[in-house]
């Protein structure tokens, strides 16, 4: 059928997304981020990941796909310590992380722009946002975590945990979406402490989308929730996906951050005219 044609069309230019070599965008300091840009109109879909996670993922190259067939600009990239970037992971804070994404804003994109985070990328995006107000059209939010590591350290570590944290300065985390050990170092949550955006109204006046599985066990969908209380734009909508996990990757979810991508880009182009 012309759908299954379709999806596998779609399946073949994610595979050659996820295997081309990425480009880099050099930092102060030597280090590097590795990224993937395609030319085409405003705005452009810049994705921004999760924690551990890199740009070679599905959403990512989904959302690069699609922007690709509609001719528009897209940018996905890795953080410092994440994928292809240089740094070590254990050196990364939220802040160094979105100064990461903002870099990527600055210097790699034009015009308009609409940010998609994923889970920790979620909280990435609404900071990078607030940072640049008049360049932002537009935000989605995939299973967005913002805030988690004030969650962590108060309902996900235990009294054993917060001392060898406290004393060693780190600890290491297991994760079911990893084989590898996440190591949480102090900074990481200090750091994080001071940007929480959850206990205050949010500034951005952008439309949200935000999409999120109510069998998400990671970041429980009630955060989604919450955020859209929290937010000041008078246009944001919240879509739960009732068999949804973290991932938010099944065919069905890509159609819905399909749809949201087309939905707040086509906003963004009859505003511009």
């Amino acid at each position: 059928s012309g759908r299954d044609r379709s999806a596998a069309s779609l399946q073949a230019k994610m595979r050659i997304a996820a295997m081309t070599a990425p480009k880099r965008l050099d930092l102060e300091g030597g280090e590097t981020l590795a990224f993937h840009r395609t030319a085409g109109r405003a705005p452009t879909v810049v994705f921004c990941g999760g924690f551990m996670s890199d740009m070679t993922g599905t959403k990512a190259t989904a959302l690069e796909a699609f922007c690709r067939d509609r001719g528009q600009a897209c940018v996905r990239f890795d953080y410092r310590g994440h994928g292809e970037s240089s740094g070590a992971f254990e050196d990364g804070t939220i802040g160094g992380w979105t100064d990461d994404a903002l870099a990527v804003l600055d210097r790699l994109t034009e015009g308009p722009a609409i940010l998609v985070g994923s889970s920790m990328g979620g909280w990435i995006a609404l900071l990078a946002a607030l940072a640049r107000r008049d360049r932002i059209c537009g935000l989605i939010g995939v299973a967005a975590a913002p805030d988690f590591t004030l969650r962590m350290m108060e309902s996900e570590f235990d009294a054993a945990q917060r001392e060898t944290l406290r004393r060693d300065g780190r600890i290491a985390f297991s994760s079911p979406y990893d084989p590898r050990p996440y190591v949480i170092t102090r900074a990481l949550i200090e750091d994080g402490e001071a940007h929480c955006l959850l206990d205050a109204p949010i500034a951005l006046s952008c439309p949200v989308r935000l999409l999120h599985g109510m069998r998400d066990e990671s970041v429980p969908w009630e955060t989604s929730r919450r955020l859209m209380e929290r937010l000041e734009s008078d246009d944001v909508a919240l879509t739960l996906v009732k068999e949804g996990d973290h991932r938010l990757s099944e065919p069905g979810d890509l159609d819905r951050l399909r749809a949201a991508a087309a939905e707040l880009s086509n906003l963004a182009m009859r505003a511009g005219g």
